[in-house]
């Protein structure tokens, strides 16, 4: 059957009016065991400034040294364990060979 172009499609589902003074513990989210947690919530957003944007460079360059640095300090631990793997891998080789 054709749909008329000029009635507008009503909606599947109708939407849930909350009361103002309505205070719920049931959330849209899913249910928390913490019972402190619940209702809605203001997020302010901001603009960074200057200098904030300087700090938040200063942060991100921060943990790309932390990172390094890990990277780094397993690179330190795993060099002379594979210094260690080859050099014993080489006597034993030699040890067969003068069998």
């Amino acid at each position: 059957m054709p749909k008329k172009r000029d009635v507008p499609e009503r909606p599947r589902v109708e939407p849930e009016i909350i009361p103002p003074g309505h205070t719920s513990r049931r959330s849209a989210w899913g249910t928390y065991n913490d019972p402190g947690i619940g209702g809605t919530h203001r997020i302010y957003i901001t603009r960074l400034g200057p200098f904030g944007g300087a700090v938040l460079m200063l942060i991100f360059a921060a943990l790309a040294v932390v990172v390094l640095l890990a990277f780094v300090g397993a690179l330190l631990i795993w060099v002379p364990l594979i210094a260690f793997i080859v050099l014993v891998a080489g006597l034993s080789g030699l040890w067969r060979l003068r069998r």
